[in-house]
């Protein structure tokens, strides 16, 4: 992956979130993409912890900021891979996170993996 491209996605994807605008938020998403998160099954209906398409995600994510609006990530490091980068931040309540982020040839995100601390 390009370096600038990564690091302009990951400043704005901070940004984005930390101004708790869903819609830039999902401007970084292809219309299919696939989310995963260990937190997925606490605010919704799936036991999978998988989430795929802007319409399900989007509720998801709608839901949490709603919750949280306390809601701030810092960014720690950024790790650039062939097609992916992983984001390392500190999320809700001061928990450490990373993000995998899978790219397509459009350089929206196909794919994406949390994890927390």
């Amino acid at each position: 992956m390009d370096r600038d491209f990564i690091n302009r996605f990951a400043a704005d994807w901070i940004e984005a979130w930390n101004a708790h605008d869903l819609e830039r938020i999902l401007s970084h998403y292809s219309d299919d993409f696939e989310m995963s998160s260990p937190v997925i099954p606490y605010f919704t209906n799936e036991p999978t912890g998988i989430l795929r398409g802007k319409s399900a995600v989007g509720a998801y994510w709608g839901k949490a900021l709603l919750l949280m609006p306390e809601l701030k990530f810092e960014l720690i490091t950024v790790l650039a891979g062939v097609n992916s980068a992983v984001l390392y931040y500190k999320g809700v309540r001061g928990r450490f996170s990373a993000e995998v982020f899978y790219f397509g040839p459009d350089g929206k995100v196909i794919r994406a993996n949390a994890h927390y601390s």
